[in-house]
């Protein structure tokens, strides 16, 4: 309306003046016209939606033994053929295996990366996109400081979830992967198994042993992309989106791997250790308001009226009976204390402002504390535990070449890699939820603590070691 009237005097209206400011006021309107839209057809039961795409399993091993051959003859042609087709690739039964998967008789059905990736979703336009559909989190004109603190915490806490979430879908997804390698390698062990078994260089029994190995690891792949596909709906759900191709694309939008983790932990700019309680008190706007009331209090009340309050005080404490005995808690009979309003009003201020401020700084401790455990332990994964098991790997296959190590002692260092890639993947988001929790409560919100569930995700379910 302010920019109508700036338009005086009036100006004679034309039909491209009038296209013009029509078009104006669409293009202004369509974001909040299209999110009505976007929110009336999602939730009306009509609304015709798309099927989800169907969980990518991959293919379960076999059980059944392997068809031995009836005679020495048929026997020794099966064992000769074999050996000769391993002398063919430079590692022998590896590369065979290799090269038998990279050119296979059928169509390979493609995994989580196969597809086109569009620009990759980081947190700062997902944080946009989500908010679009939380006008609550938006501070407004004419509030009181209150209203605004509450706001704040609110929205601090709407960052940290947001944060966490995404973090969470990207470190599933990278996850799942990792345990479709790690399935891929036990299938080609028990491959391996079965053909030794029909050239009668195996038991059974060793077969059945990589069989479940393989097992293992297929459960573990599936495991892990449930997982992923939880948490990509979570982020979906904070993101506001209902349509399930539209969630689908989600994932192909998340970037391949979680940012790496800085070299040293830091409290944030201008902060130091020193600091910390205090950049956490601060940032409480509700404590602000509670130290107000309760400064209030105290200067309402003579030195005397208190004092005769805590003399109250320290006699129902003495008078309460010993451990051990029935519970009972402690009982001030004085009438003259408890009618007097503006002592209780002084009282419970005080009260609860020591109790919001010790928990703030007991939260400041605990929530910095640990960052520094999580990036520690992150380092540690990355940084030794990772390169000992590749070095390990790179020792491994040296021997091997060598004929000095066995081709399971090959796949096993695979696997036993792939697991410590895993274990640096769950370190390294572990970092970056306590991340989001320390940078949430020095934005006002609370600390919810350690998050143990964090640590039992996709890529706890480990395939066993095997041979």
């Amino acid at each position: 309306m302010m920019v109508l009237r700036r338009l005086s005097p009036p100006l004679k209206s034309t039909p491209g003046r009038l296209a013009a400011l029509s078009l104006a006021l669409a293009t202004a309107c369509w974001p909040a016209l299209a999110q009505t839209a976007g929110a009336l057809q999602a939730a009306n039961p009509a609304t015709p939606s798309s099927a989800p795409a169907p969980m990518t399993l991959p293919a379960a091993g076999a059980t059944a033994a392997p068809e031995r051959p009836a005679d020495i003859a048929r026997a020794r042609e099966i064992w000769q053929r074999a050996n000769e087709r391993v002398a063919e690739f430079p590692r022998g039964h590896i590369d065979l295996l290799r090269w038998e998967a990279s050119n296979p008789g059928e169509k390979v059905t493609p995994g989580p990366d196969a597809a086109a990736r569009a620009e990759p979703l980081d947190v700062a336009q997902a944080l946009r996109l989500s908010l679009r559909q939380r006008p609550d989190l938006f501070t407004r004109a004419g509030m009181n400081a209150l209203e605004a603190g509450a706001v704040q915490v609110a929205y601090a806490k709407h960052v940290r979830d947001l944060q966490r979430a995404w973090v969470d879908a990207v470190s599933a997804r990278q996850s799942w992967r990792q345990m479709g390698e790690m399935w891929d390698a036990t299938r080609t062990g028990s491959e391996l198994g079965r053909r030794m078994v029909v050239a009668g260089n195996w038991s059974q029994a060793r077969l059945m042993r990589e069989q479940l190995t393989e097992a293992s690891a297929w459960q573990a792949s599936v495991n892990a992309q449930a997982a992923a596909l939880a948490a990509r709906e979570r982020l979906a759900q904070l993101l506001g989106m209902w349509d399930a191709t539209t969630v689908a694309q989600l994932g192909e939008r998340l970037p391949a791997s979680l940012p790496p983790v800085p070299s040293r932990a830091t409290p944030g700019e201008g902060l130091s250790e020193a600091t910390l309680e205090a950049a956490v008190l601060r940032a409480d706007p509700l404590l602000a308001q509670q130290q107000i009331e309760a400064q209030r209090g105290l200067a309402a009340l003579t030195p005397g009226r208190r004092q005769d309050w805590q003399t109250a005080v320290e006699a129902a404490l003495a008078a309460m009976p010993e451990p051990g005995t029935r519970p009972t808690p402690p009982h001030i009979d004085n009438l003259s204390l408890l009618r007097d309003h503006t002592l209780e009003r002084s009282i419970d201020a005080e009260a609860r402002l020591l109790r919001a401020a010790s928990e703030r700084r007991s939260m400041a401790r605990q929530a910095w504390a640990n960052l520094q455990a999580r990036h520690a332990s992150a380092l540690h994964a990355q940084g030794v535990v990772a390169q000992l098991q590749a070095a390990l790997e790179q020792e491994t296959l040296l021997r091997y070449n060598g004929m000095l190590q066995s081709s399971w002692d090959l796949l096993a260092s695979a696997r036993e890699r792939m697991q410590s890639l895993d274990a640096a993947l769950q370190a390294r988001r572990d970092y970056w939820r306590a991340q989001a929790d320390w940078q949430a409560l020095l934005a006002g919100a609370d600390y919810a603590g350690p998050d143990t569930a964090s640590n039992t995700g996709a890529g706890a379910a480990k395939a066993p070691a095997g041979h």
